[in-house]
């Protein structure tokens, strides 16, 4: 219900678990790939994202971009009366054109969990040869997110045609 936030934190942990699981069955899924794997940024990219062009602020940009558009059309599909199980599968297109037109750039995290628990994985698992799981840049991917679904948030509340 509006104004019910008892289940922010919950639901904040639920995802970072079920994303840092998710993780571990990719290391699972993966293991005899490890040893013979020399890219140290391949086998990062089996867990985060990363940018194809490291630019602080336009990398933060894009994960902005990306959620607000994901918030937004999430909240747009919601908000219509649709039948049982359109919405789900209209999410899914959301997220998959996010990824073709966005996703070159920063690997589109739009989620703080979805690269947060899996970089934590590949911090702790034992990945033969893995390399730095790059927390220097793992912000972006937190700090974007955050941003755009608190201004798509914003703007849902201006402007509520939803």
């Amino acid at each position: 219900t509006s104004g019910d936030y008892s289940t922010i934190l919950p639901f904040i942990s639920a995802q970072m678990l079920g994303c840092f699981t998710g993780a571990i069955l990719v290391y699972i899924h993966y293991g005899p790939y490890w040893k013979v794997t020399e890219s140290q940024d391949a086998k990062l990219a089996c867990f985060s994202t990363s940018p194809a062009i490291p630019h602080t602020w336009s990398n933060l940009f894009s994960e902005i971009i990306g959620t607000f558009i994901l918030v937004m059309g999430v909240g747009a599909i919601f908000a219509g009366d649709l039948a049982d199980g359109l919405p789900p599968f209209l999410v899914g297109g959301v997220v998959w054109g996010i990824g073709l037109s966005l996703g070159g750039t920063t690997g589109y995290a739009i989620n703080p969990a979805r690269d947060l628990g899996p970089r934590i994985a590949h911090a702790i698992l034992p990945i033969a040869g893995k390399g730095s799981s790059r927390f220097d840049y793992s912000w972006i991917p937190v700090v974007g997110p955050l941003i755009g679904g608190l201004l798509a948030g914003l703007f849902m509340l201006a402007f509520p045609v939803f």
